[in-house]
């Protein structure tokens, strides 16, 4: 089952980029936003942790 899900995000992911590729790049720059949000999260919140949990 876990096989067919993979297989079916890794078409509808070739299916939108060949279908819209403006569409699809935004995609990607909403995702690569998200994880440099998420790092910038992680790193400020281990900077606290790292001056003692003051602010």
């Amino acid at each position: 089952m876990e096989k067919v899900g993979l297989f079916a995000l890794v078409v509808f992911i070739f299916y939108v980029i060949v279908t819209d590729p403006e569409k699809a790049a935004d995609y990607v720059q909403i995702g690569f936003e998200a994880v440099s949000d998420a790092a910038q999260s992680i790193g400020d919140f281990m900077t606290w942790i790292a001056n003692g949990g003051k602010d």
